[in-house]
Formats: C-alpha cells, sequence, structure tokens
C-alpha cells in the first residue's frame, strides 16, 4: 500500500489524507471518497474549500478540538458553507486541557496524574502515582488515549456515527490530527474490518508531515509553549503507541468492538460504519 497516494494536498493544511484503500482481513479494501481525517481547518484557502466539498464531495467536519480552542483558533471558513454540517465533539471533559499537545508531554506533573487516572478508569485497579513509577513511554501517552474513552465515550461513539452518515464525505480532525484524530480514526477502520497491521501503518504516517505540522502549530499562541522547547522527533507517532492501546482493548474489553459495544454502539452502527467504508 501507497500511503502517499492516499494525501490531500491542501494549501491550508498539511495532514490530510483519505482513509479509503486500506486492506481488511477478509481481503478488500476501504472506500475511496468516503472518510478523510487531517490537522485544523481554520486556515482553508478558497482552493481548499472548492476541491473539499466540490471534488470530494465532503458534507460533515467532526471536529474533535476543545471548546477553548475552537474559540482561540476560530471554527474554520468550512462553517461558512452551507453544504457542509459541522458537529463539535470534544473528546476533553469539562474543564480539562484543551489541546491534544499534552499528549506528548512528558514533564508535566499534572498530565501525568491525568493519564494515570485515565488507566485507573478504564482498569478499574488503584496503581501507584505516576510519579512515583517508571513507566515506558508508550504507556505514558496511550494513558491520554484512554482518557478519550473514559472522560467523553459520548462524543467517541457520536463522531463514528456521524463519520458512518451516507449523504456525502465525512472529515475528522483535531489540532495536529494526530492523537485525538488517530484514536477515533483507529476505532473507525477496526470497525470497518481493517488490518491491525494497516491501522498502524496509517496512524504512523502522521509522522511523514510532522514537521510541516509543527510549525503550523507553533504560528499559532494557543500551541506555542507547549512546543517549542522540544525537538520534532518527540511528538512522533510510534506503532507501538497504537499498538499498545489497542491491546489494552483486546485484553480488557475483547478487542475495540467490545468497548463500543458497552458504550452503546449497535450492531446498526456498525452496519452502517461497514456500508461507507468498504468496497
Amino acid at each position: 500500500m501507497s500511503e502517499t497516494t492516499r494525501w490531500i494536498d491542501l494549501e491550508g493544511a498539511v495532514n490530510a489524507r483519505d482513509l479509503g484503500g486500506l486492506p481488511t482481513i477478509d481481503g478488500g479494501r476501504t472506500r475511496r471518497g468516503r472518510l478523510y481525517r487531517a490537522d485544523n481547518l481554520q486556515a482553508l484557502t478558497p482552493a481548499d474549500v472548492a476541491l473539499l466539498v466540490g471534488e470530494l464531495n465532503l458534507r460533515h467536519v467532526v471536529d474533535l478540538r476543545s471548546t477553548a480552542e475552537v474559540h482561540l483558533e476560530g471554527p474554520g471558513p468550512l462553517t461558512r458553507v452551507p453544504e457542509v454540517r459541522h458537529h463539535h465533539l470534544t473528546l476533553f471533559a469539562e474543564g480539562g486541557r484543551h489541546t491534544d499537545v499534552d499528549a506528548d508531554t512528558d514533564a508535566d506533573t499534572d498530565a501525568d496524574t491525568e493519564a494515570d487516572a485515565a488507566i485507573d478508569g478504564i482498569d478499574g485497579e488503584r496503581v501507584l502515582p505516576w510519579v512515583d513509577r517508571v513507566l515506558d513511554e508508550e504507556l505514558r501517552v496511550t494513558g491520554f488515549y484512554f482518557g478519550y474513552l473514559r472522560d467523553r465515550p459520548d462524543a467517541v461513539v457520536a463522531a463514528l456515527r456521524t463519520m458512518a452518515l451516507d449523504d456525502g464525505a465525512a472529515l475528522v480532525h483535531c489540532a495536529a490530527g494526530k492523537d485525538r484524530t488517530g484514536v477515533v480514526s483507529a476505532l473507525a477502520l477496526e470497525v470497518a474490518g481493517v488490518t491491525r497491521e494497516a491501522i498502524v501503518e496509517d496512524y504512523v504516517a502522521t509522522g511523514e508531515r510532522i514537521e510541516l505540522i509543527l510549525k503550523r502549530l507553533r504560528s499559532s499562541d494557543t500551541y506555542r509553549d507547549d512546543l517549542d522547547s522540544r525537538p520534532a522527533d518527540d511528538h512522533m507517532p510510534r506503532a507501538r503507541y497504537i499498538e499498545q492501546f489497542l491491546g489494552v482493548l483486546d485484553d480488557r474489553f475483547g478487542g475495540p468492538m467490545g468497548w463500543l459495544a458497552a458504550n452503546g454502539w449497535t450492531d446498526a452502527d456498525t452496519a452502517a460504519l461497514r456500508g461507507r467504508l468498504r468496497d
């Protein structure tokens, strides 16, 4: 599978790609032109809007940013396009942190505590405080990923249901298009029956654009302070992060589908999303 063929070249975003063309466990492939993922969209140009709405048939935008991010950064030009419906579904609890760059930050005690609590909430077992233990890097990052599931299972399920709507293509995004978007995209691909190998490959594909992503984020006051002091390599989406995330869901819920079923996802939802994404 060639990752480069799935990229969508935009002037105002750098991490946009099609989730079509990915292999499924039964030998098929996901449909192109049905579901896209991206970084933030507020800098899209008129040419970008024409491409997305006119040529790529975009009709639904799932915005995973927090209310604070939307307020600080702006909702973007697609909100002024009548053909496009916006679905703002933050993955953070009210009063929580408002950017996803914290998922990369290992020096913040509050962030560590939040990740620790997320793992407690998923596992149901009490563990030692994060700062008192030596933990590998992927557990630190995936702690935030489990936090999305703990704090906003309603938003996760609603995002996937929106992605299954059949009146045009849907696009899911956050700020970098890496962590929040990566988790929701991985779950959508799991529902569609995409191979684990391909899900991991899609997750790490963001790394091909990481320098451009960070350059964009550093141009914003909202994200600059969290990024300035750290090298780009620290923000790379590594395969082991999403592998551990999915592996823990396998161990504790019988897989992502088990977690979804426990949070209101139905067989009809699965049929709808698979119908959108499968050839």
